[in-house]
């Protein structure tokens, strides 16, 4: 085809061993590839099934890591006098384009450490600003404590100022990525299975293959898994009467038998609770 290898850009490395004083491993979009020597429980296995030894491992490299944490310093340093939310404002972007990239490889420590580095520079930014406030006041004033979540820096809507609160890189969900069935194929005609994979299918209502996805292709009510040709319908979790609104949050998919059955259930418990609500009528005489 006419390609040649660049030779700046090309080597010859070892994934498991040290080669020729060289580290394990390699480099490559942003990503450190290379294997871990394991036990028999958690070794990978060849193509028959015979154990390797090893573990192939990716994680995000130590390059990009200590690029995304000067990038993330820079900011805080550059707005040094603007307002909190402004520093949010530029810093959400960031971290949340970072962590979504990695999210699908072994990043949960990573995430977690770059969590601690940037709260030691939100606290140095913090204390720089009040210099002569106690650690107490400096808190209340740009953290939420105590909210399940861990402190989180956040502007608490001061002013005409929206509630704006700083994305943290360990909140972002590692999704592994889940090898394609090797019998199944996009033009077989199994809605089900793609519609559950990708969150999408061209034959598909967009919100069927929305929660298709979210709930694993099984049905909410009697957890068993969807096939081609079963009835399916859209269920609100909470009844409109109820007060339930029309959002995605809301809804679920069921089959349709068992959309019945939990429209029935719902209806019972409608008419218990207005029974138990209906004052007692007076007796007579009083």
């Amino acid at each position: 085809m006419g390609l040649e290898l660049n030779p700046s850009k090309t080597r010859i490395t070892h994934t498991l061993k040290e080669y020729e004083g060289q580290k394990p491993g390699f480099d490559f979009l942003g990503f450190t590839i290379r294997q871990y020597p394991v036990g028999k429980y958690h070794t990978g296995k060849d193509g028959s099934g015979m154990p390797l030894g090893f573990k192939t491992i990716i994680k995000p490299s130590p390059k990009k890591i200590k690029l995304h944490a000067e990038n993330v310093r820079s900011i805080i340093r550059t707005n040094k006098t603007a307002s909190q939310h402004k520093l949010i404002s530029q810093l959400n972007p960031v971290i949340r384009g970072w962590t979504k990239y990695y999210s699908t490889v072994v990043s949960k420590e990573i995430f977690t450490g770059l969590n601690h580095l940037t709260y030691k520079k939100l606290r140095a930014w913090a204390k720089r600003r009040h210099s002569k406030k106690n650690a107490s006041w400096i808190v209340n004033r740009y953290w939420l404590v105590d909210q399940g979540e861990g402190w989180e820096f956040a502007n608490k809507g001061r002013g005409k100022q929206k509630f704006l609160r700083l994305i943290k890189h360990a909140e972002t969900p590692i999704i592994r990525h889940i090898k394609v069935e090797d019998r199944r194929s996009p033009y077989d005609g199994e809605l089900v299975y793609w519609s559950t994979r990708m969150g999408r299918h061209p034959e598909v209502p967009k919100n069927v293959a929305t929660l298709l996805k979210r709930q694993k292709g099984k049905c909410a009510h009697c957890g068993l898994t969807f096939k081609d040709g079963d009835l399916k319908e859209k269920d609100h979790i909470i009844p409109r009467y109820r007060g339930g609104i029309y959002r995605h949050q809301n809804l679920q998919l069921l089959h349709r038998h068992c959309h019945d059955k939990k429209t029935a259930q719902d209806a019972v418990g409608n008419k218990r609770t207005k029974t138990k609500s209906r004052s007692p009528k007076p007796k007579s005489g009083q």
